[in-house]
């Protein structure tokens, strides 16, 4: 495995640590950066490199939001769930988020298992996911417009109701059939529609990414029945632990930009990352 093959998956690794987290589909970034500067690998695995990074992104979320996700503690936490045994040491509000979570990735969990392959084959894409960019960043622009001055509903991550948690998975699954229409940019498209606020709904979305990530990582690699080469281990490890690395400052620094910005500014760059897409696929004689 050449220097140059290294620097690639270094390269893969930067821009899945980005994209992942922002609501700019990865996906379409990956298309087009496989496009300039293709993995000189088999088809089959890159398709295993693509999911295997997407691991160390997962890793940065657990590493960030450890401790308000983590279900077990010392005894006479805030909010155990019994007075003495075993269950003193539980966190009832930790368990009661990751039921919220699982509720939410119950209909992306069911389509992708069972039609995972089908739905690569029909929409896994350029136009598709061109046409993803665009629609959702024109959602974003104008549900940001029509929210402008009204106040959330649901300010505090504790005052997610399971029906809401529900509906933002029924927002999933639109990602998980569509390629191109960013996981996180469906969800927080539709927490803001349902009225939970930009943080509440960004926060959550990147707790949804840990079982909807691995999940999605296993599943791929079940599915590998060829042999991994030494030069190709390479190529996965540099990917993983370079989008964890850049994952831990993105999430980070999307937390705070949310604070005081909205999410238009990603609206217009999802719909020029679209027309790009569209018009260097055209000019390339692939559509």
């Amino acid at each position: 495995m050449n220097l140059l093959e290294i620097m690639k998956a270094l390269l893969f690794g930067i821009v899945e640590g980005i994209t992942e987290w922002l609501p700019v589909s990865s996906t379409g970034h990956m298309i087009l950066l496989n496009e300039l500067l293709p993995l000189q690998v088999s088809e089959e695995f890159y398709g295993l490199f693509e999911v295997v990074i997407q691991l160390g992104a997962i890793m940065a979320v657990l590493m960030i939001y450890w401790n308000s996700i983590w279900p077990f503690g010392h005894r006479n936490n805030k909010y155990p769930m019994a007075e003495e045994g075993l269950l003193s040491w539980v966190k009832w509000d930790k368990i009661e988020l990751w039921l919220k979570i699982l509720v939410a990735c119950v209909p992306a969990a069911i389509v992708g298992v069972l039609f995972d392959d089908q739905l690569d084959a029909l929409f896994y894409g350029p136009v598709c996911v061109a046409i993803m960019l665009i629609v959702v960043g024109a959602a974003f622009i104008v549900i940001e417009t029509l929210n402008a001055g009204k106040k959330p509903r649901i300010k505090r991550l504790s005052r997610l109701d399971y029906k809401t948690a529900a509906l933002i998975g029924v927002f999933q699954l639109i990602a998980a059939v569509f390629p191109g229409t960013s996981r996180s940019g469906a969800t927080i498209v539709g927490a803001l529609l349902l009225g939970v606020s930009r943080k509440v709904g960004t926060e959550f979305t990147f707790y949804l990414a840990i079982p909807v990530m691995a999940g999605a990582s296993l599943l791929k690699i079940l599915k590998y029945d060829a042999v991994v080469t030494g030069g190709e281990f390479v190529l996965l490890v540099v990917g993983m632990l370079v989008a964890y690395a850049v994952s831990m400052l993105v999430i980070r620094r999307l937390v705070d930009y949310i604070k005081t910005h909205d999410f238009k500014a990603f609206g217009w760059y999802r719909i020029a990352l679209g027309v790009v897409v569209l018009a260097y696929f055209m000019l390339a004689g692939k559509l």
